[in-house]
């Protein structure tokens, strides 16, 4: 099948339009023309998982390997060391960034990992109607992230409606209406922020959030009747 094919099924699934005027999702590197049998499924590109894959496949990925415009490719350098390797095992790049959150991942999370119904969708935003104690609330979502802890700004004892935002959402905090905010890659002055406006906030981690990507997309692969395998993505970071 052609990536051309593969691109218009993904596009139909999650329309690359609706991604973020910042975002970079689509055919990152290849060619349309090209056929390939096997699609590999991660939320990022790294050194080990180009290594593990063979030559003339599909990686189709979270992130975006290219983010910014490129005005060089060294190849001691980061993404270009992983560029060059692409390119000579022949390895295509399709991204499903900011389009793929609003169309599935948001919602998987809310219902299948958090077991919630959403109550109401705002963009890269679900609301979910909660009313639990607060401390009950953090250590359900720690578990169902798998997380050592709950990373918590606690405003306030009882959380009656909590707002989702996979990955790292804090810029939208300032317009989250709920009492607590799930999302990942809390920094100080955001936990800062929050508190000044009496938000709660439980971090989730962006990994930790994001990375039922690809066995969500999977189970769509299926029906295009190409070989489609997850890679065993890791998480950068390490609790010790």
């Amino acid at each position: 099948m052609k990536i051309s094919e593969i691109y218009d099924f993904l596009n139909k699934l999650s329309p690359f339009e609706l991604q973020e005027s910042w975002d970079n999702s689509g055919l990152l590197l290849g060619d349309f023309n090209q056929e390939v049998q096997k699609i590999v499924l991660s939320i990022d590109v790294d050194e080990s998982l180009i290594e593990s894959m063979e030559e003339n496949t599909l990686l189709i990925t979270h992130h975006p390997l290219i983010f910014g415009g490129l005005k060089q490719l060294e190849f001691s350098k980061y993404p270009a060391n992983l560029i060059q390797k692409m390119i000579q095992k022949n390895i295509s790049n399709i991204s499903m960034h900011t389009n793929f959150d609003q169309t599935h991942l948001n919602e998987y999370v809310a219902t299948e990992i958090l077991g919630y119904k959403i109550a109401q969708k705002d963009g890269f935003i679900a609301y979910l109607d909660i009313d639990e104690d607060f401390d009950v609330f953090a250590k359900k979502v720690a578990t169902a992230f798998s997380l050592p802890h709950a990373r918590c700004v606690k405003s306030s004892q009882r959380v009656k409606r909590a707002a989702l935002t996979t990955g790292s959402g804090c810029s939208l905090i300032k317009s989250i209406e709920a009492d607590c905010f799930l999302t990942g890659d809390v920094k100080y002055h955001d936990a800062m922020e929050a508190k000044s406006i009496n938000l709660s906030i439980i971090d989730i981690g962006h990994f930790e959030s994001e990375h039922f990507f690809a066995e969500i997309l999977l189970k769509h692969l299926k029906n295009l009747g190409l070989e489609a395998i997850i890679s065993s993505s890791k998480n950068p970071f390490t609790y010790i």
